[in-house]
């Protein structure tokens, strides 16, 4: 038999691991799946909900934890909650692996097998599992609605007989999963969309939701793409031309969201205080990178600030917003990484961890941190 645990959340942290569906899921798995009285409550998850799925209710942490083979989390837990686990537990949550590191390297300490979500590897067979895709959906989605009510003004355009109300206009800087939602949504609310991006194969995205595309497309943009699917560092040059191009074009807009995020690295910045300042009064922009610095100079995370009349949004857990639809996905990406550790005949653990979504994902094991991106430079 499995033991699952799943504990609640720090303070601001409305999601939770598990959703009535995956306890059901997990259950007939053959797990046990202990959980923290009230974990799911932000979630609208009733313990009641749960317990009827098959989930066993601990009165507190501790006692879902103890001797657990398995721990899920949304954020990294605690070194106290991995202690309470079984030797050599697997710890499966979004660790933000590059921030903390002293916190990491006691995590690791521990002896658990840690599973870093974020670094879930960019393969079709993964796909189902990919954390990162599933919560930036929702945060580009969010993002949109959330301008939508700062603009103050109406998104499509309306003729009425006492005249025409113009469309807002619209752009999205950086067109990865969080960037082609905020589009989707933002057409779907009427407005005129254009957006930017260093990757040339964005270009038709762009296009095929109905949003004009916007960037400098010489040589270096034909090459501006990693085989992760990631956005390389462009030059100086190439930078300064596509700053002038973005420059132009942002004077005239009514919004701007920003979703451009490289894992592990500062925020790239893409919006000068000069821009803003050239923006209209009345203007807004959300930053959805503001927990890495922000791509607007001026963005502070977890504010929404007002500069010469333009609105600055800089949230750090949008897909957290939506708790209720964030946690039934999360939940889905953490059933499908489990199941490729089940044994289900036996219902029992049978990790391959030569199995390159494991290998992927493996932060620590053993007491030592191996994931190959977090060790020392030139080691």
């Amino acid at each position: 038999m499995i033991t699952i645990a799943v504990t609640a959340e720090r303070e601001g942290e409305p999601r939770v691991a598990v959703s009535p569906e995956t306890v059901k899921k997990l259950s007939a798995l053959g797990c046990t799946v202990k959980v923290e009285a009230g974990a799911g409550a932000s979630s609208r998850f009733a313990d009641e909900t749960l317990k009827a799925q098959g989930a066993v209710i601990a009165a507190s942490a501790a006692e879902a934890l103890g001797g657990a083979d398995i721990l899920l989390k949304v954020r990294r837990p605690t070194p106290e909650e991995v202690k309470a686990l079984k030797p050599g537990a697997i710890v499966a949550a979004m660790l933000s692996p590059f921030d903390d590191r002293p916190g990491l390297d006691a995590l690791a300490g521990s002896g658990a097998a840690l599973m870093a979500m974020e670094f879930m590897p960019r393969i079709s067979r993964a796909q189902s599992m990919d954390v990162l895709s599933s919560q930036a959906n929702l945060a580009g989605y969010k993002a949109v609605i959330d301008a939508a009510a700062m603009f103050e003004q109406a998104m499509p355009m309306m003729m009425t007989a006492a005249g025409t109300v113009p469309a807002a206009k619209v752009f999205i800087m950086g067109v990865g999963v969080a960037g082609l939602q905020a589009i989707a949504t933002a057409r779907r609310l009427g407005a005129i969309v254009s957006a930017t991006d260093v990757r040339p194969a964005t270009k038709e995205q762009v296009a095929s939701l109905g949003a004009k595309f916007v960037a400098v497309e010489d040589e270096e943009f034909k090459q501006a793409q990693t085989a992760a699917g990631y956005a390389k560092p462009m030059s100086a040059e190439y930078q300064k031309k596509q700053a002038e191009l973005i420059a132009s074009h942002i004077k005239t807009q009514d919004i701007v969201i920003t979703t451009a995020l490289i894992p592990g690295r500062p925020a790239p910045r893409l919006v000068t205080a000069a821009m803003v300042e050239s923006m209209k009064p009345g203007a807004v922009i959300v930053d959805l990178a503001a927990e890495r610095g922000g791509n607007c100079e001026l963005t502070q995370p977890d504010k929404v600030i007002e500069h010469k009349g333009v609105s600055i949004a800089g949230p750090i857990n949008l897909a957290g917003e939506v708790p209720v639809n964030a946690s039934s996905l999360y939940a889905k990406n953490l059933l499908a990484f489990l199941e490729t550790m089940i044994d289900k005949k036996e219902k029992a653990l049978k990790v391959n961890w030569d199995d390159e979504i494991i290998k992927g994902t493996l932060v620590a094991k053993d007491g030592r941190i191996v994931h190959p991106s977090l060790q020392p430079q030139g080691a």
